[in-house]
């Protein structure tokens, strides 16, 4: 382990770098978990176990979108209207060439058929039908034309949301195999947690951060800055758990021994990462006892920031940040080139305020962000989402907003 002195900005990766190496992390560590099999109602957020291919086409038959006439719409007007009516419940009749029939919304429709004239368009006279001139496929939900038989729908290792089960229920799919939960215990660091004197504020957001990634979340207590304590106490978490998440001790300070204890008890792939606020974090492997380790800083917004930024692929595979455009309400500097800035802003009618500069109802810094002191006002989280950027934002410069909707 290297000295206090040794480490500087040069040993630092990319936030997503850091991502990036986490979701491959995942990749590896994902086959250890176990398997079970839930119904379609409980997949939300859950992890495919297997790939799945379309076992029937959808729809299996053809069907009308409107209420009209079906027929073959290569045939010429005026056709022979038979005397039936089909309806989503029936089983369609043969039609002739040169035939038509009448057919309800959602109807199949008979093989020979691929059209439908809606009602308002035909003329029925004497039992001919004559109207408007079709295509092949007009008003019709052609058979597998929304899934084939044979198709590839799901990979192994895709996190499942609940509108996945309106695909599942269509292909009669009732069960699905899912990975089991991840076990992670949560650990608070620091004598000043752990003898009462401050709150630990980073443990019950974490806690709910892996609940809705759809993972298990146990608060194991807190820990003194004790190096044996600590390196004993992230160790039998580890025998317990899939993964561990840490807080706090997680820089260079004297008391700091988080990391020192990570890399006695496994391999620290990184520690920290070019995000402010949210630097210090580190990521770990612990061979020996079967387990991942998280080591997240302890001021509470930037433990928020750079776990859902860095840490949130281990536990959903996503490093995607889907964002909305707004318009910066403010000027924005920043301090230091080569970090990116998790900016959290309020938004109103398309304009994005910063939520801590002096304009804003937080304020904690004038025109240069200040992620140090803004990382502890946890005020902050009254944010509507952030703005990623490593470089100064000007009034009116667009921007592109992540909720935290997007990262939670």
């Amino acid at each position: 382990m290297r000295s206090r002195s040794e480490h500087d900005h040069d040993d630092m990766i990319g936030w997503d770098e850091g991502a990036e190496r986490v979701r491959a992390l995942r990749d590896a560590w994902l086959g250890a978990a176990g398997v079970e099999t839930v119904s379609i109602d409980r997949i939300g957020g859950r992890t495919l176990a297997e790939p799945l291919d379309a076992p029937v086409d959808v729809p299996a038959q053809s069907h009308a979108t409107m209420d009209g006439f079906a027929f073959d719409a290569t045939d010429e007007y005026p056709l022979d209207v038979v005397d039936a009516d089909v309806f989503p419940e029936d089983e369609p009749p043969t039609l002739e060439a040169g035939q038509a029939v009448r057919i309800a919304t959602g109807a199949p429709l008979p093989p020979a058929a691929n059209a439908v004239l809606k009602r308002e368009e035909a003329t029925v006279e004497d039992g001919r039908l004559t109207g408007t001139d079709l295509e092949p496929g007009t008003y019709v939900y052609q058979r597998g034309s929304n899934v084939a038989e044979g198709e590839r729908l799901f990979e192994a290792g895709e996190r499942l949301g609940p509108k996945d089960a309106l695909l599942f229920g269509d292909l009669g799919v009732e069960t699905v195999a899912v990975r089991e939960p991840l076990s992670v215990g949560l650990l608070a660091t620091g004598t000043e947690i752990h003898e009462g004197k401050h709150r630990d504020l980073d443990s019950p957001m974490l806690a709910g951060l892996v609940r809705s990634w759809g993972h298990d979340a146990t608060y194991e207590g807190s820990v003194p800055d004790d190096y044996d304590r600590v390196e004993a106490e992230v160790g039998a978490l580890a025998r317990d758990h899939d993964v561990v998440v840490t807080t706090g001790g997680t820089s260079v300070g004297d008391k700091d021994y988080v990391i020192r204890a990570l890399d006695a008890l496994g391999d620290v792939l990184f520690h920290r990462v070019r995000l402010r606020p949210g630097k210090p974090i580190a990521v770990a492997e612990l061979p020996d006892h079967d387990a991942v380790a998280f080591a997240i800083p302890g001021k509470p917004v930037g433990a928020h920031a750079v776990t859902t930024l860095v840490a949130r692929p281990f536990f959903t595979g996503e490093t995607s940040l889907p964002a909305v455009a707004a318009r910066m309400a403010r000027d924005v500097d920043i301090a230091t080139p080569g970090f990116a800035y998790a900016i959290p802003v309020t938004l109103d009618d398309g304009v994005a305020m910063p939520l801590g500069h002096a304009d804003s109802p937080l304020a904690v810094y004038e025109d240069a962000f200040d992620p140090s002191v803004l990382s502890s006002s946890t005020r902050a989280t009254r944010a509507d989402g952030f703005v990623l950027t490593e470089s100064a934002v000007a009034r009116d410069d667009r921007v592109d907003v992540v909720p935290y909707s997007v990262v939670e």
